[in-house]
């Protein structure tokens, strides 16, 4: 057992840093000019994606108006939610809180990294945690990402492991939306936090799963003409040349059919009516009335 492992006492079976502002970056499918009503529909699938779980959530509200407070305070229970107010802060500085409060807290073994345009089916987290479990799972998305099977990037040779309900398939790369241990942030969190300088997560994932970044054939076939690639592989190796060549292969798993999906209209999830569920969501929405 880690040293890290060894003060955690397991009074919850996970915690959750997720991090929201007022704004839209995306397009996404439904409420594309309204992020309160959004971001109650994404609060509304996430606490069903909980379920019965024993979790303590730190909402990080950055440049948000009271009414996400008070949203937070509708939706979960006082002695579950510690509500964290900031100025303009920006998508890299909180994604560094988040890595401080989930490293700095001693309730759980089990950490979750929240953004907040994810639609989540419901428990979602009792099959991630199930899954965690096993030996050679270092992290767990929920998203089935689209670009898995339309860009070459990810035309690569995985493993598979299939639980009762879920085909679990390792990934090169994947959001900046997803489960670990604290063991394992704690071992990873240098490369984590090169988000904060301007990193990309898709390289920071790559560098950590070393998926395509080792492999010769690929860097002169694709990363030479592939101007996306080139940039990707260029952030990768710059923050972290040394896994180029060796260091340990951390695995990603994500899930197929998906447990939930990143609210953009243009990389939605494949093979489940997104647009079915969201209207029956919006059926649920009491706050943001």
């Amino acid at each position: 057992m880690m040293a890290g492992e060894m003060s955690v006492s397991k009074s919850y079976d996970l915690v959750i840093a997720y991090r929201i502002y007022p704004g839209i970056s995306k397009i996404p499918p439904v409420f594309s000019d309204n992020k309160l009503k959004l971001s109650e529909l994404c609060v509304i699938s996430f606490k069903e994606a909980l379920n019965n779980l024993n979790f303590k959530i730190y909402a990080i509200l950055d440049n948000c108006p009271a009414e996400y407070i008070e949203l937070f305070k509708y939706y979960f229970p006082k002695d579950n939610l510690e509500i964290i107010s900031l100025p303009k802060t920006g998508n890299a500085g909180t994604f560094g809180l988040q890595i401080q409060l989930l490293l700095e807290q001693n309730h759980s073994d089990y950490v979750y990294f929240a953004e907040d345009d994810y639609f989540y089916l419901p428990n979602t987290f009792q099959e991630m945690l199930s899954f965690i479990k096993n030996d050679d799972v270092d992290f767990v998305s929920p998203y089935d990402h689209p670009d898995y099977y339309n860009l070459e990037l990810h035309n690569y040779k995985y493993q598979t492991k299939k639980t009762l309900n879920i085909e679990w398939r390792t990934s090169g790369s994947t959001c900046m939306t997803f489960l670990t241990k604290k063991s394992t942030l704690e071992k990873t969190q240098k490369l984590f936090r090169t988000y904060t300088r301007n990193n990309y997560d898709a390289s920071i994932w790559l560098a950590l799963t070393r998926e395509r970044i080792n492999d010769i054939s690929f860097l002169f076939r694709e990363g030479l003409k592939n101007k996306l690639y080139q940039r990707i592989l260029l952030k990768a190796f710059f923050f972290s040349p040394f896994r180029f060549f060796y260091g340990k292969r951390w695995k990603l798993w994500t899930p197929v059919p998906s447990l939930a999906t990143h609210m953009d209209s243009e990389h939605l999830a494949p093979a489940i009516d997104w647009n079915k569920l969201f209207q029956n969501s919006k059926e649920k929405l009491i706050f943001s009335h």
